[in-house]
């Protein structure tokens, strides 16, 4: 189905800048970001454009856009001089993403939906980071070099949606075979939300992702089509990684200008509207 880096005439475009690490010094939650599989699918700008809200507009990669599903193992979740508590610190997660700028330029991840095993953490991520969480039966499992990710959610609906994605892991992708699209798809450090309707980011911090070549063995998902997406129009290009700490920073209000104020507590549930909903 799809290879990483096996992208014929799509060429890394000199003019574009990624970043390598971010920077978060007062880190509100720590992560570890584990067994991940990016799933990549070409999309024309106009409509990813339609699920992003006022501020936000389409990132592109050579006129294209992209949506992204990525199944992975969420581990040692918990916030700075807080232990790793039972239910809370280590679950399945699956995220559909696609990828924005705000009006200064910045780089982030969009997130259209985030199913998680994980019904306690997935109640606090709604109320305290105003991100679009489902809770679902979910499993990440892996024998050798194959990797299994299953995922039916259960609330709130629709329920049922389902995400069944099995991958099999090749040796580590070479610094010469990793191209700008790499780059472009997952070298992320921020992340955008609406916090009572206005626009927020939060940065977020870790190594360069260490990439591996893989190859889709089976996926049958309808989670896309559950957010509103039309159906993929081609394969996919693949993306693996054994994982990296992360270091999530406080969510930021974007003012009019595209300048970030500081909030001054936890983001309350927001509405999750966008030029689409309207």
């Amino acid at each position: 189905m799809g290879l990483l880096g096996s992208n014929p005439g799509m060429v890394s475009n000199p003019g574009m800048v990624f970043p390598t690490a971010g920077r978060v010094e007062r880190p509100v939650m720590l992560h570890h970001w584990s067994d991940i599989t990016f799933v990549h699918w070409r999309y024309p700008p106009e409509i990813v454009e339609a699920f992003l809200p006022d501020g936000l507009t389409a990132d592109t990669f050579e006129g294209s856009a992209y949506v992204g599903l990525t199944p992975f193992l969420m581990r040692g979740v918990r916030a700075p001089g807080v232990p790793p508590l039972p239910g809370l610190s280590r679950f399945p997660e699956t995220n559909v993403r696609t990828y924005a700028r705000d009006a200064q330029g910045r780089r982030g991840l969009w997130f259209l939906s985030l199913d998680a095993g994980s019904l306690p953490a997935v109640l606090g991520a709604r109320a305290a980071y105003g991100l679009p969480y489902y809770w679902s039966d979910m499993s990440v499992t892996g024998e050798g070099s194959r990797r299994r990710y299953r995922c039916v959610r259960r609330w709130p609906g629709p329920s049922g949606a389902r995400c069944d994605v099995d991958v099999d892991l090749g040796p580590a992708l070479g610094e010469a075979e990793r191209d700008g699209l790499a780059d472009f798809l997952v070298e992320r450090y921020r992340l955008f939300t609406l916090v009572a309707g206005r626009l927020a980011t939060a940065e977020v911090a870790h190594p360069r992702w260490p990439l591996h070549h893989a190859r889709l063995s089976g996926l049958d998902q309808g989670l896309l089509e559950a957010a509103g997406l039309p159906a993929p129009a081609h394969d996919p290009l693949v993306h693996a990684s054994p994982g990296v700490p992360v270091r999530v920073g406080m969510w930021r209000m974007v003012g009019r200008t595209g300048v970030s104020v500081a909030t001054s507590g936890p983001p309350g549930h927001a509405p999750w509207s966008s030029k689409r909903s309207r």
